[in-house]
């Protein structure tokens, strides 16, 4: 297990180290600023913020000594004359996801935005390009549109480990799509998906992945907590099949998890429905499966089984090793050392957990 967890919060950038066999709070910064992401890049330690300013719009800020000191660089912005729609300016609204580049291209960084943006940074976050080949791509001005918020957003970029032009993105409504050659063409890959909300639920696009994920054992393993179930690929994405509980917990919800080391082993945190997004039955409970999603099991030794409305978004559930960690909606932080079989308190008073990152 990594020893630092970094949270995006409705009130600021926290980050606990896990010392003494406890997790204490280590760093507090831009209090009472919404914090949409917080990131670490793997590769040399730096720290980024993505924040959520409302009227004065997003900024994005970076740390190269954990946090001690911050230095703002300029946000991903849209070259003047683009458009959402035809009449409509784009402008960055929101700052959804954050990738790093891979071990080949030391410099590179990615940015998914709201409104459906993707960019790239190819000198450490100096500056940021659009990836026009995607925001041009034919289906994105009838074929995009809005789910949890009024315009599309990319919320998941997976960058394959064994090859860094190879790519997968989430893009919320659209759905998966794919690039082999570092972003200058893309495929749609939503094969089995449903958008049971849309007159045609098999159509090509108008898909909801909540967040999409990659085994780290087997980058070709592929899952996605979707608006319409829990859906796994083994095959890169070319095919997707929908694992969800037929009558169970384990269907409607936000976030997932794999495990470092089995592709078949993921936890999701169930939601009530996409009407009701409150905890199933006032309880708040993971479902893991250990075998690829053909059943499902219930974790809930430790949690809070009555009076409780917690879900959990997106990007606030995650693992390494035998540690799964996630937060809620009101502010509560959880820690199992054992996969999810017992779990314990790190905090119950923080404020909303937008976003989780394990980091060394």
């Amino acid at each position: 297990m990594k020893s630092t967890l970094l949270l995006g919060t409705r009130k600021g950038f926290i980050a606990y180290r896990f010392q003494n066999n406890q997790w204490k709070m280590e760093n507090c910064s831009f209090e009472g600023v919404p914090v949409s992401i917080a990131y670490a890049d793997p590769r040399n330690g730096t720290w980024w913020c993505c924040q959520d300013h409302g009227h004065w719009g997003v900024k994005l800020q970076r740390s190269k000594d954990r946090g001690k000191t911050w230095e703002e660089v300029a946000a991903p912005a849209y070259p003047e004359g683009e458009e959402v729609k035809d009449g409509m300016p784009a402008t960055t609204r929101y700052l959804w996801s954050m990738a790093h580049g891979g071990s080949n291209h030391a410099s590179r960084l990615w940015i998914g935005t709201d409104p459906g943006g993707l960019f790239v940074s190819e000198d450490e976050g100096n500056s940021f390009q659009l990836v026009e080949s995607l925001w041009k791509h034919p289906t994105r001005k009838e074929g995009w549109f809005g789910g949890g918020r009024d315009l599309p957003g990319i919320h998941s970029i997976v960058v394959d480990p064994r090859n860094d032009d190879h790519i997968h993105i989430g893009i919320s409504c659209a759905g998966v799509f794919e690039t082999n050659d570092g972003g200058k063409s893309w495929a749609i890959t939503n094969k089995g998906l449903r958008a049971d909300f849309l007159p045609d639920p098999k159509q090509e696009t108008g898909h909801d992945p909540h967040i999409v994920v990659a085994a780290p054992s087997n980058p070709d393993a592929l899952w996605q907590q979707n608006h319409c179930g829990i859906f796994r690929s083994t095959d890169g994405a070319r095919n997707w099949e929908d694992v969800s509980e037929p009558e169970g917990p384990a269907r409607f919800g936000f976030a997932i998890a794999v495990a470092h080391d089995n592709p078949d082993q993921a936890w999701v945190a169930p939601a009530d429905s996409d009407v009701n997004r409150t905890a199933v039955k006032n309880s708040l409970f993971i479902c893991r499966t250990d075998d690829g999603g053909k059943t499902w099991k219930q974790l809930r030794k430790g949690l809070p089984q009555e009076n409780c409305f917690d879900i959990v978004y997106r990007h606030a559930l995650v693992s390494d090793g035998d540690a799964v960690v996630f937060g809620t909606t009101t502010g509560n932080l959880f820690f199992s050392p054992d996969r999810g079989e017992n779990w314990e308190v790190i905090n119950n008073y923080l404020p909303m957990i937008y976003s989780i990152q394990f980091a060394d």
